[in-house]
């Protein structure tokens, strides 16, 4: 099993800009998003890692890329981000327009996945990863989700885990616990 899991959020995209909810959408990075997704490489600074999974979405993709882990990186589907049905595209207040009180942490979006399908597939990651550090190139609230499933809490408490673009998120191990190290950070 993995020693330490480094979380890697895609860099900036359109959408992410403006709060849409991606999932599907193959969307490119914005000159921003691929800004960040250097400075990811940059704060990395060539770290080994006995493998580097990323999500099969382009966003996730060209951010493993810029950063300098492409050559040998394993695609998953497992890393996708969760999906949102009928609320991909629409922002949190248009959602809220005719589902007031929905959230993608309380209620399953129409046509879509539910929270306890995108904990299946973050457990595969985490069940899937060999001995010693794995990075994992991804999206927000799956990486969010797979950090809960790491510290074995509900999927539900990935709500708390505020995660940015272009950000860099370590899960570890205090003794035989299993740990936040680093969480969220930017350049």
């Amino acid at each position: 099993m993995a020693s330490a899991l480094w979380l890697l959020r895609h860099g900036e995209t359109a959408w992410s800009l403006s709060g849409q909810h991606t999932s599907s959408t193959d969307l490119p990075l914005t000159a921003e998003g691929e800004r960040r997704a250097a400075a990811v490489g940059k704060m990395l600074a060539g770290k080994k890692f006995a493998a580097v999974y990323t999500s099969p979405m382009t966003r996730a993709r060209e951010t493993c890329r810029i950063a300098g882990y492409a050559g040998g990186a394993i695609v998953t589907d497992d890393l996708r981000e969760w999906n949102y049905g009928s609320y991909e595209g629409l922002t949190t207040a248009q959602i809220h327009q005719t589902a007031p009180d929905w959230t993608i942490w309380t209620g399953t979006p129409p046509g879509g996945e539910s929270i306890a399908d995108v904990a299946d597939r973050a457990r595969r990651v985490i069940q899937s990863a060999p001995d010693g550090a794995v990075a994992i190139f991804g999206h927000g609230h799956m990486l969010r989700v797979l950090a809960a499933c790491w510290l074995d809490v509900v999927p539900e408490m990935g709500r708390c885990f505020a995660l940015s673009t272009g950000s860099i998120s370590v899960l570890g191990y205090e003794r035989d616990t299993r740990v936040i190290q680093n969480w969220n950070l930017t350049t």
